[in-house]
């Protein structure tokens, strides 16, 4: 079954990105097709670790967010269709959902048995607890919704875990993963480069390429990742 995954958590520096490349990563090493987006105009961080799969996309317009899902209607009826990515950026819940809702969206892939599902990727604070709570009311019952808590943004995550709004979201069938934290200074060499999590493990010379030690604590760490991911049965 093909879907679209909207990595959101509508703040900016609580690790979307991360998820976004990390779950391209896990589909890609699962030899499945998937299609990027990216709508953060200034950074473009998905796009440029995974510029063979992913490309900006503007929010702004229905005809820029269309392409989200016109990859569905393009490929014919034989071909596996893609698993797509949007990476969102901060402060795209509005012009977003008001595509969504506008567009029957969530019942228009559901007809066509492609999986909607809404990361909310949290940080151990009272924000994202709030942000959480606007989503499962923006969007109700139809969409999967996972919620991500990232301990490289905080590991405190109480207030989250006794929230009404995390209640609402597991009653309308929403799962939980932690997204485990990334030796910090790997992690930046990765981000120098410009380097996908493969690339990343596989380079050995060259500037900021990662030590032997270095490459086993990646491949440890999207080890676990990737564990978290396969109990969510992704869809």
């Amino acid at each position: 079954m093909s879907s679209i995954h909207f990595i959101g958590g509508e703040k900016g520096g609580v690790g979307k990105s991360v998820v976004a490349r990390v779950l391209a990563q896990y589909f890609i090493d699962l030899g499945q097709p998937i299609v990027g987006f990216d709508t953060d105009r200034s950074h473009t961080s998905f796009a440029r670790f995974y510029a063979d799969y992913a490309s900006p996309v503007i929010v702004d317009t229905y005809e820029g967010l269309d392409r989200i899902v016109s990859v569905f209607e393009s490929e014919s009826e034989d071909a596996p269709k893609p698993h797509v990515i949007v990476d969102l950026a901060a402060q795209t819940a509005a012009p977003l959902a008001k595509w969504i809702i506008e567009s029957d969206l969530i019942n228009l892939m559901q007809s066509m048995q492609v999986g909607v599902n809404f990361w909310h990727v949290a940080e151990a604070g009272k924000d994202s607890v709030d942000l959480l709570d606007r989503l499962v009311n923006t969007f109700g019952a139809g969409p999967q919704y996972i919620v991500v808590k990232n301990e490289g943004r905080g590991t405190d995550f109480k207030q989250l875990e006794a929230s009404d709004a995390l209640k609402a979201a597991k009653a309308l069938g929403a799962k939980t993963m932690i997204l485990s934290q990334l030796h910090e200074a790997s992690m930046r060499k990765i981000d120098r480069r410009n380097a996908s999590f493969w690339a990343a493990i596989h380079t050995r010379t060259g500037d900021d390429a990662l030590g032997m030690l270095e490459r086993q604590r990646v491949r440890f760490w999207l080890k676990n990742v990737y564990t978290a991911l396969d109990s969510l049965s992704l869809s």
